[in-house]
């Protein structure tokens, strides 16, 4: 499976020309509810590269096994994917 995440401070953002390339209208799409597996997310990304980024962007697609129960991690901005635990207390 194949994730989006930001590798850099700032946070992740999509610029005009990949909310174009994914059919979507920028001023009434919210960022954050792109699911960041989600196909034209990643295709964008692969495409477009470094034009995919939003203005303090720098998106990489990470490949993950699938069938993962994955979390993205946010520190400051720089994003890594985990793999969810069961824990109990």
């Amino acid at each position: 499976m194949k994730v989006v995440i930001n590798k850099c401070y700032g946070g992740f953002g999509l610029s005009e020309e990949a909310f174009n390339y994914m059919g979507l209208d920028q001023e009434t799409t919210d960022v954050y509810e792109i699911p960041r597996n989600d196909s034209r997310l990643v295709e964008a990304v692969e495409t477009l590269g470094e034009k995919a980024n939003g203005p303090y962007a720098e998106l990489k697609v990470v490949e993950i096994p699938d069938g993962v129960d994955y979390y993205i991690h946010n520190y400051d901005g720089i994003e890594s994917i985990q793999e969810k635990h069961r824990s109990w207390s």
